[in-house]
Parts: C-alpha cells; sequence; structure tokens
C-alpha cells in the first residue's frame, strides 16, 4: 500500500475532525475509522501483505494516525460533556435568595394519640401491651367470658360473622378476648398485668357509635387483688388522662365477666359538674365498665379461683378522643378527611412527628 493512500486517508481525517459539531457525529466518525470495516482497521490488516523492509515503518505510519484521532476524539467528547453540563447547571440554577417553601408536615391521627397516651400511662404503671387478632373464635369471643351460647348479654356485642362460618368465628366485639389468649398463654399461671388496645366491630352506627371502633381494656390477676385495687386504679387513670380534678363515681352494674361489676363516671370536665348538654344536664359523663374477674372466667382459662382474684376494665377509646378533642361525631374520625387530621398537629406539643 502507497504512503500516498496513507496521507490520504491522515488529511480526510483531519477535515473530518474539523467539521465535528456535535457528539452524534463524533461517534460517528469513531465507526467510520475505527469501526470493523473502519479505515484505520483495515489499514491494520494490510500489514501482512507489506514487504519486511516496510512493515515497521508502515506500521509507525498507521499507529500515528490511529492517535490522532483517539487523541481528538476524547478532547472533543470531553468538550461536549463539558457543554452539556454547563447547560444543565444553567437551566438548573437556585436562587438561594428567594424564600424557602414550606414542607407540609405530617400530624398522627387522633386515635394514634389517644392510643399512646393509654398506653404510656398503663406502662408506667407496670402494665404489658398486649394485642390479639381481630378475627376471633366464639369460645374465646363470649364462652370463656362467662357468655354462653342463648344468653341474652349476646344482643347487645351483636357482631359480624363471617360467611360460612356462623357461631364459629367472627370479627370480635370486644377487646377480652385478647384477655382471654394472654390468660391461657401464661402456662405457668403466674399474676399478670396488661392492658389490651384494638379494634373491635358491632352492628351499630349513629352520631356516637360506629360499626368499628377502638377500645382498650385492662387485666390484672394477682393474690389478694381486691375492689379497692380496680378503684385506685381506675381514679388514677381517668384524673391522669382527663385532668386532676376529676371526680369518679362507681355505679353497680351488670357483666357476665365479672362480678361484682361497676360502671365507672366521671365529672363533666365541659361545666365541672354544673349540668350542661354534653353530660345532659346530669353533672356526669359514663366513661367504662368495669370490675372483679369472674371466678368462672379465672377457671376456663386455667387460674384457680380460691388462690388468684383479678379485676378487669374497658373503655372506648374512641369515646376519649371525642371528649379530649371536643369531636362532635364519631364518625368523623373515619372519615378520611385530610383537614380533619392537620388539626390534631397542634392538639398535643408533647408528640412529636418522626
Amino acid at each position: 500500500m502507497s504512503n500516498e493512500k496513507l496521507e490520504k486517508i491522515k488529511k480526510e481525517l483531519q477535515e473530518d475532525l474539523q467539521n465535528v459539531k456535535t457528539e452524534t457525529f463524533l461517534n460517528e466518525l469513531k465507526v467510520k475509522y475505527l469501526g470493523k470495516k473502519g479505515l484505520i482497521t483495515e489499514l491494520n490488516s494490510e500489514i501482512k501483505n507489506i514487504p519486511n523492509e516496510e512493515k515497521k515503518s508502515f506500521g509507525m505510519a498507521v499507529n500515528e494516525i490511529r492517535n490522532l484521532f483517539n487523541t481528538s476524539y476524547d478532547e472533543k467528547l470531553k468538550a461536549f460533556k463539558e457543554e452539556e453540563l454547563n447547560k444543565k447547571l444553567a437551566s438548573e440554577t437556585i436562587d438561594i435568595t428567594l424564600p424557602s417553601k414550606k414542607i407540609k408536615r405530617g400530624s398522627l391521627h387522633p386515635m394514634t394519640l389517644i392510643t399512646e397516651e393509654f398506653e404510656d400511662l398503663f406502662v408506667s404503671m407496670g402494665y404489658t401491651v398486649y394485642e390479639g387478632p381481630e378475627i376471633e373464635s366464639d369460645e374465646n369471643c363470649f364462652q370463656k367470658l362467662n357468655i354462653p351460647k342463648g344468653h341474652p348479654a349476646r344482643d347487645a356485642q351483636d357482631t359480624f360473622y363471617l360467611k360460612d362460618e356462623f357461631e364459629n368465628f367472627l370479627l370480635r366485639s370486644q377487646t377480652s378476648t385478647a384477655q382471654v389468649r394472654a390468660m391461657e398463654e401464661n402456662v405457668e399461671k403466674k399474676p399478670l398485668r396488661i392492658v389490651c388496645p384494638g379494634k373491635v366491630y358491632r352492628r351499630d352506627e349513629d352520631a356516637t357509635h360506629s360499626h368499628q371502633f377502638m377500645q382498650i381494656e385492662g387485666l390484672v390477676i394477682d393474690e389478694n387483688v381486691s375492689m379497692a385495687d380496680l378503684k385506685g386504679t381506675l381514679e388514677l387513670f381517668c384524673k391522669k388522662i382527663l385532668g386532676e380534678k376529676t371526680e369518679v363515681r362507681f355505679r353497680p352494674s351488670y357483666f357476665p365477666f365479672t362480678e361484682p361489676s361497676v360502671e365507672v363516671d366521671v365529672s363533666c370536665f365541659k361545666c365541672q359538674g354544673k349540668g350542661c348538654n354534653l353530660c345532659k344536664q346530669t353533672g356526669w359523663i359514663e366513661v367504662l365498665g368495669a370490675g372483679m374477674v369472674h371466678p368462672n372466667v379465672l377457671q376456663m382459662c386455667g387460674y384457680d379461683p380460691k388462690k388468684y382474684q383479678g379485676f378487669a376494665f374497658g373503655t372506648g377509646l374512641d369515646r376519649f378522643a371525642m371528649f379530649k378533642y371536643g369531636i362532635p361525631d364519631i364518625r368523623t374520625i373515619y372519615g378520611n378527611d385530610i383537614r380533619f387530621i392537620e388539626q390534631f398537629a397542634r392538639k398535643d406539643d408533647t408528640y412529636e412527628i418522626k
């Protein structure tokens, strides 16, 4: 191959490099000269046909052309990349002198706030938080709570039975089912002190009731537990949640799983017991039910009622949230209106959004 052809390819290369205006054209030149059928690639394949005495000079000439292309290619590619980056930086410039945009923070749901407040209080008193499943057996939901089949107390807790599982499995109507599970899981039958928060379900829905709502129930089992322990616990609980000036009243009542049983009222925190529309002019508001655990319940869950006694209490978290935050309609809590939830970011400064 003549030196004239080498010079021709070199000159053509130099002219092409001078005409490069875009990165795309630069890459096309790379294919033209160094591709599988490129001009420089073909020069390499011709070395075998060159006389031995000319191979060295020919090879050096080919390498000179290749180095010329590679050096120019790298320089131009770098220039294109820098130009592209500068254009991008110029288009995305941030003016740090402008006022920043307000970052919208989330807020905890009122049910989360009230649940955490209850749990923190009882944990500080030595209780353990225990949670059970929302789908329960009829045995745990009723029978082991001293409510056999056909008992009239079931009517007040009418709930949702699962299809094809009638009288076998249902959505729990109370979190007392978690108490049953906790007692049965306590194989060694040692003293127990738990609170059980969670969702429950009943066929009911109006301004003050919902087919789905939240409960929290407490259970204490030990030797020599008395009604005085229950009263002291509930008085402390109500004062811590509703205010130190809250007065507590106990009224006899009936629950199948406790004996004796009481309804617990607190002095109206809106009118301080004088009478208003919230307390229906009575000065008192019913907040929870409680009592000493029935011996039948202890025995069905494996405890010796002659050795152990206990007390249990339960209340609706929704009701306390309505009282504390002034929510007039329970359905608002479950309405998923972001405007409603945003209000509670300012209700309690002790809660920090993480």
